[in-house]
């Protein structure tokens, strides 16, 4: 039986959102203020480094985990090191650790990884160690070459712990991307955030865990940054206004009670078959509309035939400054375009994208917009001069063409 039923669109449109938006808050997909209760934190001051505590008094405990005041977990269950020979945390005691879960084609993940560059850069020769455990969302992300030439790109120059197989991630009982433990001399955790944000106040405690091992930091200033502002109308109630959560193309991540991102009945029939599809014109924000031919991959939505003229497509209605997409390129397939169109407000004709829309990853050809496809990763699609409501297509002639993910953005300044 389908779980989907497309004459009682509007009913699954509005309970599918209350599950998939509450997870996009913290820190899955979209980007969201954080709203940890930061102001019951002590204002004492540390005497270490002379500057306000942020963290919890903890209790001695001999309980091994990922919540404060426990013994921090040794890393499990790793394939391989990048940037390093295998680390443990027992030959890590006496500096201060700070183990970031991330993964390479999170945009959230993405987006901290400036502010883990300047803390790599200032404390490292002070007594800290930065140990990303790269947990991958996607198979394609467990393959070392792909994550460390994303590291390469990414200026990611800290130890990469590759954990394929959720060791670690299980041993902290984690449960988001990104989420940082920091972790004490003596081993211990003594501090957590999950998503982005925070950054002044990780600082605040890196600095004061230093003090605390021994490190003089008077001469090394901190920053009050705490990350981009974001754009309050992107967090109204109303689902078809709001940021587009994260959506997914794959069988896997749709076929569930807070899934269902694809909006088209006969596509929760079967996984791995393939459909023609009509696009019923109509699109809702959140949703993802096919037209053609088109494949529910487990992992993406896949084209399902080579074409000549781009004429099968995945439509969105999105609420976004900024919007990305997880496409990948399988080993030994020749590299392909994505043909990406957005509607144009005054006509409502299709059009190329422009030069203050296009994101970073966007190619001008020919009068045509497109995305080179050369490898497995994000790749930014749009970035609108303030936050809109808009239609985008996507269209490839090429069968490799899957769609993973699309991630969207919100910030004021910067997206």
């Amino acid at each position: 039986m389908s779980l989907f039923n497309l004459g009682s669109f509007t009913g699954l449109f509005s309970a599918t959102l209350v599950a998939g938006l509450v997870l996009a808050a913290c820190g899955n997909g979209t980007d969201a203020p954080d709203d940890r209760a930061s102001a019951n934190a002590p204002t004492q001051v540390s005497p270490a480094t002379d500057e306000p505590s942020v963290l919890e008094a903890v209790t001695p405990s001999q309980l091994v985990g990922g919540s404060v005041g426990s013994l921090a977990p040794d890393f499990a269950g790793i394939d391989t090191w990048i940037n390093s020979d295998a680390l443990s945390i027992a030959n890590l005691k006496g500096r201060v650790v700070l183990v970031d879960f991330w993964t390479y084609t999170c945009v959230n993940c993405i987006r901290t990884l400036p502010y883990l560059q300047e803390w790599h850069e200032k404390y490292k020769e002070h007594g800290l160690e930065i140990v990303g455990v790269h947990t991958p969302e996607f198979d394609f992300e467990k393959i070392t070459a792909n994550v460390q030439n994303a590291s390469d790109d990414l200026g990611v120059v800290w130890p990469v712990a590759q954990d394929n197989d959720f060791g670690t991630w299980r041993a902290y009982s984690n449960q988001f991307w990104p989420a940082k433990y920091l972790i004490d001399k003596d081993g211990v955790v003594r501090y957590t955030h999950f998503g982005e944000g925070g950054y002044d106040e990780t600082e605040l405690a890196i600095r004061e865990l230093l003090g605390d091992a021994g490190a003089e930091l008077g001469s090394i200033g901190r920053s009050d940054d705490d990350g981009p502002e974001v754009i309050p109308a992107a967090y109204t109630d109303d689902p078809e206004a709001r940021i587009t959560r994260e959506l997914y193309g794959g069988w896997n991540r749709n076929y569930t009670s807070t899934g269902q991102y694809i909006g088209h009945a006969s596509y929760y029939d079967l996984p791995e078959t393939t459909h023609e599809y009509v696009d019923p014109g109509e699109h809702f924000n959140q949703f993802l509309f096919l037209d053609g031919v088109w494949t529910s991959g487990l992992e993406s939505i896949k084209h399902g035939r080579a074409t000549e003229a781009y004429e099968d497509y995945i439509g969105l209605k999105f609420s976004a400054r900024s919007a990305n997409a997880v496409i990948d390129l399988e080993e030994g397939v020749e590299p392909f375009k994505v043909k990406v169109t957005i509607e144009d407000k005054n006509s409502g004709a299709y059009r190329p994208l422009t030069e203050d829309e296009a994101g970073a990853d966007v190619a001008f050809e020919e009068g045509e917009t497109f995305l080179n496809v050369d490898a497995g990763r994000m790749y930014f699609v749009v970035s609108l001069p303030d936050f809109d409501d808009r239609e985008l297509k996507f269209s490839s002639n090429s069968p490799d063409f899957g769609l993973f993910a699309m991630t969207f953005g919100a910030y004021e300044l910067v997206d």
